[in-house]
């Protein structure tokens, strides 16, 4: 079902995961100093006060328990109410790996395979064309629509080579299309919103590119044709409550808890220019499997360490060990001939799984360890899993202007407080 050369590629970084684990038990194991601890400490307070973002929360846990655990600031610069373990964080494009794990749930069950084309599932999938820009002798370009020469399959959603990008302008034609198409700006349900997107073409031809999109939406609503349930309501039922993560959702119900929202700055309240960062508090009808979930650093964290653990928490499985070493494993490289967009934002020593990116090379400079994967937040969250250090860490955090500086620096402080 996986395919010959994925369950191979698993099964080496399974083995391979397994043997380090053991290797470490025989061993000094690989410590965060409190130096450099204390250097990571001292970036976020200095972030803090310098008004770059009000506050944010560091959860670092290595072994099944925190070694590092810091509140910083405020949750709201407008209330001053102090950062803390409850506040409730827009995770966007963390919703992404709580929804691919629902998808490899179903793919165990059998009720899935990542080869079946999506208009197995959504059929309006199968009329969608591709466009192609077509320049003109008189150097005009027009936008031609092409047949799909490969369906788009459940796998092309997972890794995000389903030809549905985010709208940009000056990016393209169809990413023109896109935006026009105010796709974020509506609140539909997930079988109307499929029906807005596949009314556009696609921007290329499905598993040639890396176009990192509207993909794991489309998951969401396969989720929802699959098992009968709305998305959320799968969640809840098969995730979220046997894991204890009672915080996430997509929007925050109970007025109570308003004063807990975490709020960036009032000057970066803006994903981009025609898009504010969404007000959690209004209740909405689209559950968007791709970037609409909101939680909490705990909930996160149960979340991780079931993926750390390989698929169990708490003694209940929830996933096979060899389905999560497939999800963390690249199916992106260079023998599958998939180009990468121009913003590959795994960066160039990360190929990309099954809702994750995956570290395939060691950056230069550094002995960052292979295997370990991640993703973030347009809103400023960012998770990261490291099988070899048996450790994971979160980062919460409202700022989507500084996000990727931030993210970079702190994990290169983690890291060098490991000294890798």
């Amino acid at each position: 079902m996986f395919g010959r050369r994925a369950f191979i590629a698993a099964l080496v970084l399974l083995v391979g995961v397994v043997g380090a684990k053991a290797g470490s038990e025989g061993r000094s194991a690989r410590t965060l100093s409190a130096e450099g601890l204390a250097q990571v400490s001292d970036y976020i307070r200095n972030e803090v006060a310098t008004g770059k973002i009000p506050g944010a929360i560091l959860l670092l846990q290595q072994h099944g328990k925190p070694i590092y655990h810091e509140n910083f600031g405020v949750r709201d610069v407008a209330t001053g109410i102090p950062m803390s373990a409850d506040t409730i964080f827009r995770l966007y494009s963390m919703s992404k790996p709580i929804t691919s794990v629902m998808a490899m749930m179903l793919v165990e069950e059998g009720k899935l395979a990542l080869d079946d084309p999506v208009a197995r599932y959504v059929p309006v999938f199968a009329g969608m064309k591709v466009g192609v820009e077509k320049k003109a002798e008189d150097g005009k370009v027009s936008l031609a629509l092409e047949p799909q020469a490969h369906p788009v399959t459940i796998k092309d959603l997972l890794r995000h080579t389903a030809g549905l990008p985010y709208g940009s302008s000056g990016g393209g034609a169809v990413r023109e299309l896109y935006a026009a198409a105010n796709l974020f700006n509506g609140d539909v349900s997930n079988a109307d919103f499929v029906a807005k997107l596949a009314a556009l073409p696609l921007a290329e031809q499905p598993a040639t590119l890396w176009d990192y999109g509207f993909a794991t939406d489309v998951l969401g609503r396969v989720v929802e044709i699959v098992s009968g349930k709305t998305l959320l309501h799968f969640e809840k039922e098969r995730l979220l409550d046997p894991l204890g993560m009672t915080e996430t959702a997509f929007y925050v119900t109970d007025p109570a808890k308003f004063p807990r929202i975490a709020e960036p700055m009032p000057d970066d309240r803006n994903i981009n220019p025609a898009t504010p960062v969404r007000d959690i508090r209004r209740p909405a009808i689209w559950q968007s499997g791709g970037a609409g979930m909101v939680g909490t650093v705990g909930d996160y964290a149960r979340f991780a360490q079931m993926l750390l653990n390989g698929g169990t928490y708490d003694g209940r499985r929830y996933l096979k060990p060899e389905t999560i070493a497939l999800m963390a494993s690249d199916h992106v490289g260079p023998e599958t001939r998939i180009a990468r967009d121009q913003s590959y934002y795994p960066g160039g020593s990360s190929g990309f799984g099954l809702g994750f990116a995956v570290r395939t090379s060691v950056p230069p400079g550094t002995s960052w360890p292979l295997g370990e994967y991640r993703w973030d937040g347009v809103g400023g969250t960012f998770f990261f899993i490291d099988p070899e250090d048996d450790l994971f860490g979160i980062f919460m955090v409202q700022t989507p202007s500084q996000r990727g500086r931030i993210q970079l620096a702190l994990k290169t402080l983690i890291y060098q407080a490991m000294g890798r």
